[in-house]
């Protein structure tokens, strides 16, 4: 398995902590898990703590950056990140790296992949979209992001909701390059 050797997670205030929950536990319990430097927005850890009922955000062993912090080294294209997740992606997230507005090292970092021609993955996390939200996605597609709806499927008969944030979740390592070997389409498991 091959696993990048840097990428960075931003986690914003949208609804789906879950998924941002399942991503970090995923990627701390790789067997040689890629360096992984951390940025929340301002609202990611109060939505965090009402949806999940903790602050566990505070356990886990990655680098975390403050969201102003443009010393932190992806927010330069002179860094060697492959990757940066942004799960969940608020849409007023994504409206900013759409317009180009880089107002937070969330946005910043975002533009640096674009520019640099990285992996830009944003799991968005809105229902429903509005022509809006669906403009600034094309956009941001067009620009070489990666729009990934946190929308989880069901070929593998999840039976937690653990399992089911986890089939968006190893959707997402795979589309950053990390196979974690879970359920693929018309393969034995």
């Amino acid at each position: 398995m091959s696993i990048p050797n840097k990428i960075a997670v931003a986690i914003t205030g949208a609804s789906g902590s879950i998924y941002a929950n399942r991503l970090l536990n995923r990627l701390q319990d790789l067997p040689s898990a890629p360096v992984v430097d951390l940025v929340w927005s301002e609202n990611a850890r109060t939505v965090w703590s009402h949806e999940l009922g903790n602050e566990d955000f505070n356990l886990f062993p990655f680098r975390t950056w403050q969201k102003n912090d443009f010393m932190a080294p992806f927010a330069s294209g002179s860094s060697s990140y492959s990757a940066l997740i942004i799960c969940p992606c608020s849409m007023g997230t994504l409206g900013r790296i759409a317009g180009g507005v880089s107002n937070d090292l969330i946005t910043r970092a975002a533009d640096v992949m674009l520019k640099e021609r990285r992996k830009l993955i944003c799991v968005v996390r809105e229902t429903p979209y509005n022509l809006i939200h669906l403009r600034n996605m094309t956009a941001v597609t067009e620009a070489g992001g990666i729009i990934c709806p946190a929308t989880p499927s069901f070929y593998s008969k999840p039976a937690t909701v653990n399992e089911v944030a986890d089939t968006v979740v190893s959707r997402v390592l795979q589309l950053a390059g990390i196979d974690t070997e879970g359920y693929k389409w018309g393969e034995q498991q």
